[in-house]
């Protein structure tokens, strides 16, 4: 029995998490559940799992949430200290971490001094605070387990192989509801269109960067955080089908891949119970129908459009730069893609923000006060070339 806190536990990678352990009680029990603003989604959960510590964004949401409660549990908290406490305090053997933004840095960070192991599924940490949670990782010997499709595909790869052998990765992109797209017809991309992708079923942040092909970009940082590889050993082709996620190239030639349904319960379910994995129903069949058993299919791959999609670009130039220059990459991507749903700049102008963030920024060493100074400035600094555009 592995016990779960889930920082995240309302959006769209918590829901699916919350699907695997409800389909496998006799391996998961949740411990913690944390959720913004969202107390009566957050409520219905915790009435039916009963976990000990919940945790909400505000005072008033966790005074909310009390009030929508048929159990009493041990601790109701909010903000960041709610989260320290469900990560650290609730007696969780792992945490999935599936907030957006820094704003579970620290409780991430404590959940690692203290050997707990994570299941990384915020992008943003991963990228603007890589490098110093991977360390601190490193150091403790808790495990930072890959829950993105494509890291985990890699991770999935590489088991049992020498980390000196491998030669480098290719990660997997769909393109997103826009890849068929022209500059002029991408410059009147209305938020319906960004979020309407294709094959994955993602929350509205990373369908917007899937929309941008930025998710990809920081995909490729977050790569280069988990395997330790250099920019060079992370690349990037488009795979419309979404179902090959990664490939693994080794020294001697020989290639390796992973295949499977778009389907993200397979990745959250593989990181918490790894090094396990969980039988689901009909999945082999699933499998037989992706390899063109029982009916053709086709897979295609071609390299990205970096003029169409110059997100990708922006991002290697953040992890070549390093230091705090992924973290001012995410931050402005935050802010202008917000700014973009709410109908201030146009779709085009979104990597054009976020180039002026890193031509503007003075890079700091990634400490993890400094990269959350960086964060602040480049969203501050991001909100005023908004105002400057419109």
């Amino acid at each position: 029995m592995r016990r779960i806190a889930i920082l995240g536990a309302t959006g769209s990678i918590g829901r699916q998490a919350l699907e695997v352990i409800d389909a496998y009680p006799e391996h998961f029990q949740v411990s913690a559940l944390v959720a913004n603003r969202n107390v009566q989604s957050l409520a219905a959960t915790a009435n039916r799992l009963r976990p000990p510590l919940l945790a909400a964004g505000t005072p008033e949401s966790a005074a909310a949430l009390s009030d929508l409660l048929t159990y009493p549990p041990q601790a109701i908290g909010y903000g960041p200290s709610g989260l320290l406490a469900a990560a650290t305090l609730s007696g969780a053997d792992m945490v999935l971490a599936a907030t957006d933004g820094m704003v579970s840095l620290a409780a991430v960070s404590a959940a690692l001094e203290r050997r707990i192991d994570v299941a990384l599924a915020n992008k943003e940490l991963a990228v603007a605070a890589g490098e110093p949670l991977f360390a601190q990782a490193r150091r403790t010997g808790a495990a930072l387990l890959p829950v993105d499709s494509e890291h985990s595909a890699v991770f999935q790869c590489a088991v049992g192989e020498r980390a000196g052998d491998i030669a480098s990765v290719l990660l997997t992109a769909s393109g997103g509801p826009c890849w068929g797209l022209n500059l002029a017809e991408l410059k009147r991309v209305t938020p319906e269109q960004a979020l309407r992708h294709p094959t994955w079923d993602m929350g509205p942040k990373n369908s917007l960067d899937s929309a941008t092909m930025m998710n990809k970009g920081l995909e490729v940082i977050e790569a280069s955080r988990f395997f330790s590889l250099s920019p060079s050993q992370v690349e990037v082709v488009v795979h419309r089908q979404s179902v090959a996620h990664a490939f693994v190239l080794f020294c001697d030639g020989s290639i390796k891949g992973q295949f499977a349904s778009p389907d993200m319960r397979l990745p959250i379910g593989y990181a918490l119970a790894y090094p396990k994995r969980l039988p689901m129903a009909s999945a082999a069949a699933r499998a037989l129908d992706v390899l063109g058993a029982r009916a053709p299919v086709t897979l295609t791959f071609e390299p990205v459009d970096a003029t169409r999609f110059p997100a990708i670009r922006l991002a290697y130039r953040a992890l070549k730069a390093g230091g705090t220059y992924p973290a001012v990459l995410s931050a402005a991507n935050e802010r202008a893609g917000r700014a973009f749903m709410r109908g201030k700049v146009r779709f085009t102008d979104i990597a054009v923000l976020i180039e002026r963030a890193l031509d503007a920024h003075d890079g700091r060493a990634a400490t993890f006060s400094e990269i959350e100074d960086a964060d602040r400035w480049a969203r501050s600094a991001t909100d005023d070339a908004i105002s400057s555009i419109t």
